[in-house]
């Protein structure tokens, strides 16, 4: 099958519906158990170690791992929610609820990181901070980084594989692709192996010069980076909230296929939408042709909708709209829209 992906005009990229495309939500919820477990244990350890020693670098960096804690936890409820079925209430299903959750879990990333780190950045440069043993706090930002480094490692796998299957790079799968919790693991891990090495910058800055100048810095460091990605991941899920269409070549190819009907005459609005990784609408507008009986016209819509899913599975909804051509509303004294 063939997978929607369009890396000529920044389209999406929307796994095919096929079986294999399909195991990606049970790699999507692996990956980020994997994330979220990693993080709480470190949590817990960054914020014994940030105690201890004084440093608000690390203390900022407790409160990024318990910000992606419950990011993840947030991902797991978008994974779930999302993959109910539709039913008489959510006829459309509730692929939409996906990414209402990954939204809420890029404003916990805001709140719950990047204010507490920008916080504690300016405090300790404004009031000082007294250091104490980074002993335990190096040893901590280690530990910390095998398992953010392994976590990061299990959501790249899964993000590099289903590149390759779509035929794109890692870079545009990740910038474009509607499965919104693999790319939040991906950014966060990353976020938090640069905010590691940061903190232990600041750490080693402050050892050096016996100032907590260069502790507060790393802090102010680390939220600007939180504040990153919380704005991309929440300007991503933002988008797929307010509806975004299926890639142009992909449009341009069901436009296609529809006017292939021996019945239809042209296609006068296409309408898609991606509704989730694995899922997407179509519905148009198409001016049949006069001679055709209603019979005919009725198959014609079976059998364009049947063809429709066939080469693009992830297409689950066909809506097929008989609508009078330009010419013949004119000739009826009405307007075209």
């Amino acid at each position: 099958m063939v997978p929607y992906v369009d890396v000529r005009d920044g389209g999406d990229v929307v796994a095919d519906g096929s079986d294999d495309a399909g195991q990606g939500g049970g790699e999507s919820v692996f990956t980020v158990l994997v994330a979220a477990a990693a993080n709480l244990g470190i949590a817990l350890a960054k914020a014994v170690a940030g105690l201890i020693s004084g440093s608000s670098a690390m203390l900022s960096e407790a409160a990024h791992s318990f910000a992606d804690t419950v990011t993840e936890l947030m991902l797991l409820t978008a994974l779930k929610r999302g993959a109910k079925p539709a039913d008489e209430d959510h006829p459309l299903g509730h692929g939409g609820e996906r990414y209402v959750w990954a939204l809420l879990a890029a404003v916990a990333t805001f709140v719950g990181g990047a204010v507490f780190s920008l916080y504690d950045g300016i405090h300790t440069l404004v009031a000082g901070e007294d250091l104490g043993d980074p002993l335990v706090s190096y040893i901590v930002l280690a530990v910390a980084f095998l398992l953010e480094g392994f976590s990061l490692r299990t959501a790249v796998r899964q993000a590099r594989g289903e590149a390759a299957r779509f035929k794109a790079s890692f870079g545009t799968y990740l910038k474009h692709t509607p499965d919104t919790a693999v790319k939040a693991v991906v950014m966060e891990d990353s976020a938090a192996l640069a905010g590691l090495l940061l903190a232990a910058g600041g750490l080693l800055g402050g050892q050096l010069s016996g100032s907590g100048v260069w502790d507060g810095i790393a802090s102010l460091c680390i939220g600007g980076l939180l504040l990153w990605v919380a704005w991309v991941l929440g300007r991503s899920n933002a988008q797929l909230l307010v509806g975004r269409p299926l890639p142009r070549s992909v449009r341009d190819e069901i436009r296609t296929l529809l006017l292939g009907s021996e019945h239809v005459e042209s296609v006068l609005e296409l309408t898609t939408l991606v509704q989730g990784p694995r899922e997407a609408l179509v519905a148009a507008k198409v001016d049949f042709r006069d001679a055709s009986t209603a019979a005919q016209i009725e198959w014609a819509c079976e059998d364009a909708a049947r063809r429709l899913q066939e080469r693009f599975p992830a297409v689950r909804r066909v809506y097929l709209d008989p609508t009078p051509g330009f010419a013949q509303r004119r000739e009826a004294g009405l307007d075209p829209w």
